[in-house]
């Protein structure tokens, strides 16, 4: 039995980091999902950037899009949809099977957007209702702007895959606003199920503070702060308030391990897939760490519901001077701000795509 496939019978989805036309296409992400276990993606601006960047397989389809006057956020957004919708139908099957709890791809809003809580909210209603597909995340960052947009978003029953979490007071913050939005479809007499995924990045941390702490204690902060996050996540679940929830039959929103390839050239590659197998989350990985996973990946042991020596760990990290709160907080803000220089890459590949390929016709 392939690892892959023993860490999605343990409980876990495994679902890839990447999305691109040819992935499509060529059959490839079929073949991931029927050999390598992987029920699930995630896409964010860098990846689509790279996509359309590196790949003539858009040339085509942007040629008829600029031909009805399309251009720049609008024209990206249809060709991202057409790829998601697509991918949506790969693993529809799954989602259809385990009832809507697995199965789904993610499709992000402007990071333009990411300290506006109006329109971020605007965006994911309308590009939710474009796809008008079941299994397709919105994905909203949980900045202190995005906090409210997400409650709102669940309450409207748009699902949405939660980005750019780092600490467990981010993670709180959102599951409360997760919270918030069932508890209100439940008052107003509206269905309790609505999708929702928290994403909590991983390598960051270890790249933070390479070179800044004593060589032992080289990548594992990301671990640390993994486990303190779960122990959190399954503290909630295990509260009367979302039990009353669950009985309702809203769904848990399940934690969501991002950010997993390994940074550090001298730490395993699959070091973040065999530390973090644990049941009711989701590994979202880059294709190559998928690939190395199934080739020579094992399971370690599953994470501890009281987080383990998550507490000891941290303690030694703040003796080398390490303050996780006010890194976290860093972390998110130079993730979102990452984002956005993705973002403006992308629409600058965009442009010149189409001006490129208008002198051509």
């Amino acid at each position: 039995m392939k690892p892959t496939q023993k860490l999605h019978e343990l409980g876990q989805s495994l679902w890839l980091d990447n999305i691109t036309r040819d992935l499509l296409t060529s059959g490839t992400l079929r073949r991931y999902r029927d050999e390598l276990s992987v029920t699930g993606l995630t896409s964010n601006p860098t990846i689509f950037d790279h996509a359309i960047k590196n790949s003539a397989a858009y040339d085509d389809t942007i040629r008829q899009k600029l031909a009805k006057g399309k251009s720049g956020e609008e024209l990206f957004f249809e060709l991202a949809l057409e790829d998601l919708v697509s991918a949506a139908g790969i693993f529809r099957q799954i989602y259809d099977e385990t009832a809507g709890v697995d199965g789904w791809v993610s499709l992000e809003v402007s990071p333009l957007l990411a300290n506006d809580t109006a329109t971020t909210l605007s965006e994911a209603k309308d590009l939710h209702a474009r796809a008008n597909c079941p299994n397709l995340f919105i994905k909203i960052p949980g900045t202190k702007e995005g906090v409210p947009a997400i409650e709102e978003a669940i309450f409207a029953g748009v699902p949405v895959n939660v980005t750019l979490l780092f600490s467990a007071a981010q993670y709180v913050a959102v599951a409360e606003a997760y919270l918030k939005g069932i508890e209100r479809r439940i008052a107003a007499g509206l269905p309790a199920q609505v999708g929702s995924v928290a994403s909590v990045f991983i390598s960051r941390w270890d790249t933070a503070v390479m070179g800044k702490v004593p060589e032992p204690l080289n990548d594992k902060l990301g671990i640390a702060i993994a486990k303190s996050i779960y122990k959190t996540y399954r503290d909630l679940l295990a509260s009367p308030r979302w039990q009353r929830a669950f009985n309702a039959g809203a769904r848990p929103q399940r934690l969501l391990f991002a950010s997993t390839g390994t940074k550090d050239p001298k730490a395993s590659d699959v070091l973040y897939i065999k530390e973090l197998a644990a049941p009711l989350t989701i590994n979202t990985m880059p294709e190559k760490t998928l690939n190395a996973f199934a080739e020579h990946g094992e399971i370690g042991e599953v994470l501890p519901a009281d987080g383990g020596n998550s507490s000891a760990v941290l303690a030694q990290f703040a003796n080398a001077g390490i303050e996780v709160e006010s890194l976290a907080a860093k972390l998110q803000s130079d993730g979102a701000a990452s984002f956005v220089g993705s973002w403006n890459e992308l629409m600058a590949v965009i442009d010149s795509k189409s001006a490129a390929l208008q002198k051509v016709a």
